[in-house]
């Protein structure tokens, strides 16, 4: 840390005997403000310092100041949380593309907002299905007899899932599992090969709902080629955060939702991911927090039924300190052995006392240390 230059250090001797109210402003708080003895905070909405010099003005925790600060402000006693707000939209959560897989026609394709769930079909090539299955993985390959993989457990769970049976789900495709998927096929109207092909069937992590076409009927479609694209079925709140505001998105976390209507239901996060942005004007991408927030309980749900899509407000919040002492972040006084104090004012003197710090929020930090008490009044830089 950098601190002042020596010749530019307070001296105690120099200093009136007896300091009184009402100084001219300029000569009352003898702490040398020079760009070299600021330090800036490395935390959430903290601000600057002033560094003090050995006898710069009274020792840390020690005798009284022979000048009085400017200005003070008062230790609270408070609930500090660490939130941000941003803007996001009601929907139903993150779109995914259907990319074809099959060359061919499109004969068949959905309506926006039809949900599809699971065994249904999602669009049709030269008029044979491609159904929608529930799963993680996408289909990647020709499953047949003899195949093993997580790939196949998957499929095996679907079939059994809708009605299917004579077999025990596993990783292994055996001649039982071949006979399953021949009977879905017949129902299906597809040729029963007993082997299921890529493109057949788009996994998907649970029932969907067709966000928007890609493609139109008559279309020519195959490997690479997008048909639509499509969300989950339950209402969502989707914000982007800016990517230093990270620790604010976290699985799980809960969030507040403000609605049009002014309403403010309770959200959880289910989704975090990082995404590209071209900034405005500019080649060069920035990196973005999308979070998607779900819509859980039933009040929140009952809320938001009367919106399709709307905007709406998130608040995040990434801590809470309960009943802890709190200054503003610029009373904060940099100790030069290292650390941190606040210059307490009683009366017509004031002492440094060094400090613990801890939450850094809405501009104040939470503080500890001898001395400090609720009601204490603390030096505030002019």
């Amino acid at each position: 840390m950098t601190v002042a230059h020596p010749d530019e250090r307070f001296d105690e001797r120099q200093a009136d005997p007896a300091p009184r109210r009402g100084r001219p402003r300029h000569r009352t708080r003898r702490v040398v403000r020079t760009t070299a003895a600021v330090l800036v905070l490395a935390a959430a909405g903290a601000g600057t310092a002033l560094v003090l010099a050995p006898d710069g003005g009274g020792k840390a925790g020690g005798r009284a100041a022979s000048g009085l600060p400017p200005a003070t402000a008062e230790v609270l006693r408070q609930t500090l949380k660490d939130t941000r707000s941003a803007d996001a939209r009601l929907g139903f959560g993150t779109e995914r593309t259907a990319v074809g897989r099959l060359p061919g026609t499109l004969t068949r394709l959905p309506a926006p907002g039809a949900e599809i769930t699971r065994g249904k079909t999602l669009y049709a090539v030269d008029e044979q299905p491609v159904v929608v299955l529930y799963g993680s993985l996408p289909a990647y390959r020709v499953l047949a007899k003899g195949s093993e993989g997580t790939d196949v457990r998957e499929l095996e769970e679907n079939l059994v899932a809708l009605g299917y049976t004579g077999f025990t789900p596993d990783d292994e495709y055996t001649g039982a599992t071949a006979r399953a998927v021949r009977r879905w096929q017949d129902d299906l109207g597809l040729k029963e090969t007993g082997t299921v092909e890529p493109g057949r069937v788009v996994f998907t992590a649970g029932a969907i709902r067709v966000a928007a076409l890609k493609a139109e009927p008559g279309d020519q479609t195959g490997p690479g080629r997008s048909v639509l694209s499509y969300t989950g079925t339950a209402r969502a709140v989707t914000a982007e955060l800016d990517s230093a505001d990270r620790r604010l998105a976290r699985r799980g976390g809960h969030v507040e939702v403000t609605l049009p209507d002014g309403a403010v239901v309770r959200g959880t996060i289910t989704e975090v991911a990082g995404v590209s942005r071209a900034a405005e004007g500019q080649k060069k991408a920035g990196t973005k927090i999308r979070v998607v927030v779900g819509l859980t309980d039933a009040r929140a749900r009952a809320a938001v039924r009367g919106y399709d899509e709307a905007g709406v407000h998130v608040t995040f919040t990434a801590a809470t300190r309960e009943n802890v002492l709190t200054v503003p972040v610029s009373a904060l006084l940099a100790l030069a052995g290292g650390g941190f104090g606040v210059e307490v004012v009683e009366g017509s003197t004031s002492t440094y006392v060094p400090v613990t710090t801890g939450l850094f929020a809405e501009g104040r930090v939470e503080i500890s240390g001898t001395g400090v008490v609720r009601g204490a009044e603390v030096g505030m830089p002019e």
